[in-house]
């Protein structure tokens, strides 16, 4: 018996809310149905087009070289979409551009978590993401979610990986006993003047400036005192980094012997052999990343892709090839003995171990703490 054009709809509108179907498989089906019976669907010419690329934004170097060899280029090969990508030092460059450009100029970012999501949604950049065509999110850690959820019920970005600034250290010259007993105060320390580096980053310079004068970061009651201690480093700095790759280069040549550094870096410098160390002092800073989806993006393609990327291989052998540990749960999903030996790693799923930023608390004085930060930058 031949079906209707509305009982077609029906059925496969029935196959979509069970699961069946993803949202993009669909929206093609349903247009083509309409057409070839001449029903008009607003959104049918849309749905027929097709997607030929996604953009993506991220930190670039080892990390986002695991991202393309392990999911941009085998899901491309699986779809014909490309990942058009670019990528930026300093996040603060991404929401500038974004706010300027047209919706759907950028679409993914790999963001900086929590805090920097709520920059972006104060800004009016985010989406809100059909969590049922991203069913692989049932094996992200809870903890990592529910901080987002807090600030937008529905979702703009997915937990995709975390990790911990710490401080690096040259083991030919800094033992890990003084590391370990100096901790924050390795960043101050007159004995390595024009060999101390750190990173270009407000977040950063207030939050071991409050380490280093013995405060909470998430509860600062004397910022004075912390402004004090980013000066301190700064004169006693030979660099301050911008990137992750600018970073490696320096610990790799010796420029510089001591340093914040993020995790992942430093375990890949280890790797490659060179003689770095990383303590995470009390207090350090974690972090989590994510993948944002901004408004304007194509939704399904956008959500097709995160949910390509957190499928259990495909994320495990990015979290290797970055030396970063995934969201995945590792309650849930086996690890690999790789991952679970990187810093920063919590084989609890819980993240009570780490200490991040309250993005509450950062938000209202990011933009006077920024301010300060460049004066400070450039001399004052």
């Amino acid at each position: 018996m031949k079906l209707s054009s509305t009982t077609r709809l029906e059925r496969l509108k029935d196959r979509y809310q069970q699961g069946d179907l993803d949202r993009r498989r669909f929206l093609g089906l349903t247009a083509a149905a309409a057409a070839s019976a001449g029903i008009f669907l607003p959104w049918g010419n849309k749905a027929l087009a097709q997607v030929k690329n996604v953009r993506f934004d991220g930190w670039g170097g080892t990390v986002q070289e695991a991202m393309d060899k392990y999911a941009f280029q085998p899901y491309t090969a699986k779809t014909s979409i490309s990942v058009v990508q670019g990528t930026f030092g300093d996040e603060t460059e991404i929401i500038a551009k974004a706010k300027t450009s047209a919706p759907g100029d950028f679409q993914i970012v790999h963001s900086s978590g929590v805090e920097y999501y709520v920059r972006y949604v104060n800004s009016g950049l985010t989406s809100e993401i059909n969590e049922a065509n991203i069913p692989n999110m049932a094996n992200v850690m809870q903890a990592m979610i529910d901080p987002f959820r807090k600030i937008t019920p529905k979702l703009s970005a997915v937990p995709y990986n975390y990790g911990t600034t710490g401080i690096a250290y040259n083991t030919t010259v800094i033992s890990p006993e003084e590391a370990a007993a100096k901790g924050a105060a390795l960043l101050t320390d007159p004995a390595y003047k024009g060999k101390i580096g750190g990173y270009d980053s407000m977040t950063t310079r207030v939050w071991y400036g409050a380490l280093g004068s013995g405060q909470d970061p998430n509860n600062i009651q004397d910022i004075e005192a912390v402004w004090a201690k980013v000066r301190e480093q700064r004169d006693l700095a030979k660099k301050f980094w911008a990137s992750g790759a600018e970073l490696m280069d320096l610990l790799s040549k010796g420029e510089i012997v001591v340093s914040e550094a993020w995790s992942g870096r430093v375990a890949a410098l280890q790797q490659q052999g060179h003689p770095i160390g990383y303590i995470d002092p009390p207090g350090s800073y974690a972090w989590m990343e994510d993948l944002l989806v901004l408004k304007g993006s194509p939704m399904a393609e956008c959500e097709e892709l995160i949910n390509f990327m957190l499928d259990v291989e495909t994320s495990i052998a990015v979290s290797e090839g970055q030396s970063y540990p995934p969201s995945l749960d590792p309650t849930k999903v086996e690890l690999t003995d790789k991952i679970k030996a990187m810093p920063a790693f919590d084989p609890t799923g819980k993240m009570e171990s780490l200490t991040f930023a309250d993005p509450i608390y950062w938000a209202e004085h990011e933009t006077d703490w920024a301010k300060q930060w460049d004066r400070i930058a450039k001399g004052a």
